[in-house]
């Protein structure tokens, strides 16, 4: 039965008592209300309530009407299944028609509902049974109501904005293309700001509310207009609404007149706008032809005409003089330091580095105009440049470096400073550094008065943008500068010059040999700095530029314990700032590999960071985790020997392989690490961790998983040939289910998976073959194949050696010459089912022989064994070294392929007798000359 107006006291108290802190008066509310919502009327009910004038006091009963009606419409409102109950077409209309009669609302939460309300149903409704919606808005817009005008940009913005997040493809091209609204509401958007911006003055002094009131309002309406843009560039290109817009924020940003308006927040909105456009690619010009369907233009055609004309309105709007006139606009009047600036410098100088090195949309105004400067550059960098060039002539010639006085002459020449750092690439071509950086840059900097601070920030900022600009002959000068800066007595000076630093040492053209005398006092102003700084963006810097110090000089050794007692006190103080520890763990790990083999002297401080770091427990795991895993790989890598804190850290791999494989590969390097290091202490002491690691990783990761843990199992084998295939029992299994199931045949990742396994297989079989006798013929694997899906036919070792034959061509040097190893062993099997296979295995192994060592040598003399010869007498040796040593070791490295196949051969004619005759002469005579060549055999 459907609600009517006779309902409604009985919905009033019912909303009113489902907010009641009784229990017993609330939950039958809420029950009867749950009931309503499905009858017809039900809305019409609520907004009744919401736009009562009566109730006009009861916020709270009227609020809590719009959030039942707002859940009603995400319930019922896309779709009426039964006439008798949710919402009809008709109450739809009915609820639409109310909610735009109720625009001045003055109670700015039920507003705000209501503006919600509306942009859900038009989410469902517009365009095709709300058409009118934007149109009715924009009529209202006309009128001299202030209020109503607001409650109208909020349900545009809201309604625009849930309009945009429609992802079906037809909403989206229906929102791109016919959004009539965007060409009928900007024009009045924009009226309503130049209507209110005269009032912004008047009121500053007069009425504290209204003044905040129009400022906040012309503000959110430039912002709806850039929203609307960004969100819709082609239906915001039409000639009615980009050419007025933009032109608008032009005249506002260069206008002489507004220079003296303290409204940064509106000036920074016009910029947003203007860079919007001039970034915008829908508004580059295309430069393809035209392409044709017999239907006519393609709807990609479309909107290349689209981009065309609206680059041709772009152009119209920024003809040359314009665009000479907004930089220098920006340059002379934006970029100028203000006295509230050099106050805020003088109280905090750490600010002031934060713009440098790439400068980001804030909310302050300079950064924003250095923004918008950068992108107006590039799109006209040819006729900017020798503009801009003739700003900072000028400004060096009535700021000579020895003014001290802080003048407009030398705050324009810091802006003109600004302008020549943010464009170094393309403004190359007009400027010649050498001669800058000799004639001036170089004196600005033996004056160091103290207000000379301002010009010494933007030298240090000049000389690492324009790195990839200086020359040998000029590197040592400025090398010597920026070091000459490090020590300036201005913090912000000091945090410029460690940034530039960095771009010069992280440069691929860094000249250590002009530095290296440097190095010295750039590591003891790091360290002095340290004590100086206290923002966490400044201490992240200072970490930056020693961490790419350790990384590219090589004089560290006599720094090391200074190093130590930095990294100390900095990690001490980096207690809840995650951030700040991270970058704390890249310079840690630049600090070993820098070290190399003397790492342990920096033991006393890595290893504790290290262990929490890996400690999945700890508050800053989520955090920490990533870098801190790198690290751990890297002090490994570099330990010349294991002790016992870096053992006591491998439990830890268990829980971090236990939550996720995320961080399997350098899980599996450190592993190899832990092996190759010190392994026979490391498997008596985590025999266990390292069995259960395993068994976790296999059969639970991807291909590529795969391939990255079998050479550790393959590794632990060979170095333990008799302890570790009874521990990973387990995994053993796991592999012959891999070799022995199908799927592999075109797919080159699973057959490389295939035959890594069957090549550990055939290991174990050479060097333990007991062990492998009882794990193929153990019923529990007969077990685990029939869960598998796998069928074998014969047993399990033979169905190996198919794989082992068929694998043989897809294997690397060392895996044949095992494969082949293995198949000289299967001959001494005494099995008549050996000598089926006969003619294969002597074919494989004599392929091997004579092909497979010559690889095999060249694999291994290739590369790895290099190292020995530049490792250093009394060097421990490094990993790649021992790993090396470790595959020279190999038992499988040592055999002679050719003298085992020739025994086995032999044991094997002893076993079968007449048999093994009849089976040799089915062998094709060139096969057979080959077998005995390969052999040496008469």
């Amino acid at each position: 039965m459907a609600l009517t107006a006779s309902d409604l006291p009985a919905m009033y108290s019912l909303l009113a008592n489902s907010m009641s802190g009784d229990e017993s008066v609330r939950r039958p509310a809420e029950a009867a209300l749950s009931q309503s919502e499905s009858r017809p009327g039900f809305c019409s009910c609520l907004m009744e309530v919401i736009a009562s004038k009566d109730l006009v006091s009861h916020v709270d009963v009227r609020l809590m009407a719009s959030v039942y009606f707002k859940n009603s419409i995400n319930r019922h409102w896309k779709s009426r299944r039964n006439a008798s109950s949710g919402i009809s077409n008709e109450e739809k209309i009915h609820l639409r028609q109310k909610l735009l009669s109720h625009l001045r609302e003055e109670n700015y939460k039920i507003a705000e509902m209501l503006a919600v309300l509306i942009s859900k149903i038009a989410r469902f409704d517009y365009p095709r049974e709300w058409p009118d919606l934007f149109s009715v808005l924009a009529q209202q817009l006309h009128s001299a109501d202030v209020l109503a005008s607001h409650r109208i940009f909020m349900i545009l913005f809201r309604t625009l904005k849930e309009l945009s997040t429609k992802r079906l493809t037809a909403d989206q091209r229906t929102f791109a293309e016919e959004i009539k609204p965007v060409k009928e509401v900007s024009p009045l958007l924009l009226n309503a700001v130049q209507s209110f911006l005269p009032y912004y003055s008047s009121f500053q002094n007069r009425d504290t509310k209204f003044w905040e009131f129009v400022k906040k309002a012309c503000v959110k309406l430039m912002k709806v207009l850039a929203a609307i843009q960004s969100r819709h560039p082609y239906s915001f290109g039409d000639k009615c609404v980009l050419p007025v817009v933009v032109d608008f924020c032009l005249n506002k940003i260069t206008d002489p007149k507004q220079a003296s308006l303290p409204f940064e927040e509106f000036f920074i909105q016009c910029m947003v706008m203007v860079k919007s456009v001039l970034e915008c690619k829908e508004y580059k010009p295309s430069l393809t032809g035209r392409v044709m369907e017999e239907n006519g233009v393609t709807f990609e055609q479309r909107k290349k005409n689209a981009s065309n004309a609206v680059s041709g309105i772009v152009s119209s709007l920024l003809p040359n003089e314009r665009i000479v006139l907004l930089c220098n606009i920006l340059v002379r009047r934006y970029f100028v330091l203000t006295a509230s600036d050099l106050e805020e410098w003088y109280q905090n100088p750490e600010s002031f580095h934060h713009e440098q090195d790439m400068i980001q949309w804030s909310e302050k105004l300079r950064p924003c105009a250095e923004a918008l400067y950068m992108v107006l550059f590039e799109n006209y960098n040819q006729l900017l440049g020798p503009i801009v060039v003739s700003i900072l002539q000028e400004a060096m010639n009535n700021c000579p470096p020895s003014v001290t006085e802080i003048t407009p002459a030398l705050l324009l020449k810091d802006a003109a400073y600004a302008a020549t750092a943010y464009v170094y690439y393309e403004l190359s071509n007009y400027l010649n550094f050498r001669d800058w950086f000799n004639g001036a840059l170089s004196l600005e900097l033996s004056n160091d008065h103290p207000n000379r601070r301002i010009i010494h920030r933007k030298v240090a900022m000049i000389l690492g943008h324009w790195v990839s600009e200086i020359k040998d002959d000029t590197k040592r000068a400025v090398y010597c500068s920026l070091i000459t800066l490090l020590q300036d007595n201005d913090l912000a000076v000091k945090l410029a010059a460690s940034r530039s630093l960095c771009l010069h040492v992280e440069d691929a053209n860094f000249s250590e040999q002009y530095f290296i005398d440097l190095l010295p006092i750039c590591w003891e102003s790091c360290f002095k700095m340290v004590e100086e700084v206290q923002e966490f963006d400044s201490k992240v810097q200072i970490l930056n530029l020693i961490s790419v110090l350790l990384g590219h000089v090589s004089e560290v050794i006599p720094y090391a314990q200074k190093l130590v007692q930095f990294f100390q006190k900095v990690w001490e103080e980096s207690y809840g700032e995650s951030l700040l520890q991270i970058q704390l763990l890249v310079a840690l790990r630049s600090f070993v590999i820098a070290l190399a083999y003397q790492s342990p002297i920096c033991y006393s401080i890595l290893l504790p960071i290290l262990q929490k770091g890996i400690d999945i427990n700890s508050p800053d795991a989520l955090n920490l985790l990533e870098d801190s895993m790198a690290l751990w790989e890297t002090t490994l890598s570099y330990a010349p020997m294991m002790v016992p804190q870096l053992l006591a850290c491998f439990p830890y791999m268990v829980d971090i392989i236990e939550k996720s494989f995320d961080h399997l590969q350098v899980a599996v390097s450190i592993m190899e690490s832990y092996i190759i290091l010190d392994g026979g202490e490391f498997l008596n002491m985590h025999a266990s961790s390292v069995a259960k690691i395993l068994d976790l990783i296999i059969g639970n990761v991807n291909d590529k998983g795969l391939l990255s843990i079998l050479p550790v199992i393959d590794i632990l084998v060979q170095c333990f040939p008799a302890e570790v295939p009874p521990l990973i029992n387990s995994c053993l299994q796991k592999l012959v289910i891999i070799c022995l199931s199908g799927g592999d045949d075109r797919d080159p990742s699973k057959t490389a998976v295939k035959t890594s396994s069957a090549a550990i297989l055939a290991r174990i079989l050479v060097v333990n073959t007991t062990y492998l006798a009882q794990l193929t013929s153990d019923s529990s694997l007969s077990v685990l194949l029939q869960q598998a899906g796998v069928t074998i036919e014969d047993s399990v070792l033979f169905c190996l050696t198919d794989i082992w034959l068929d694998k043989v061509d897809n294997a690397s040097p060392m895996q044949k010459k095992t494969f082949g190893l293995a198949l000289s062993i299967i001959l001494t099997l005494r099995m008549p089912q050996v000598l089926d296979k006969l003619d294969q295995i002597l074919s494989t192994c004599t392929s091997v022989i004579l092909g497979g060592d010559r690889d095999l040598t060249e694999d291994e003399s290739s590369g790895d064994m290099s190292s020995s010869r530049s490792q250093g007498e009394g060097t421990p040796p490094s990993k790649e070294l021992r790993k090396s040593q470790i595959k020279v070791s190999d038992p499988i490295y040592q055999m002679s392929l050719e003298k085992s196949v020739r025994e086995n051969l032999q044991t094997c004619s002893t076993l079968h007798g007449d048999a093994f005759n009849s089976a040799i002469s089915r062998i094709h005579p060139s096969e057979l000359a080959q077998v005995k060549q390969a052999l040496k055999l008469p």
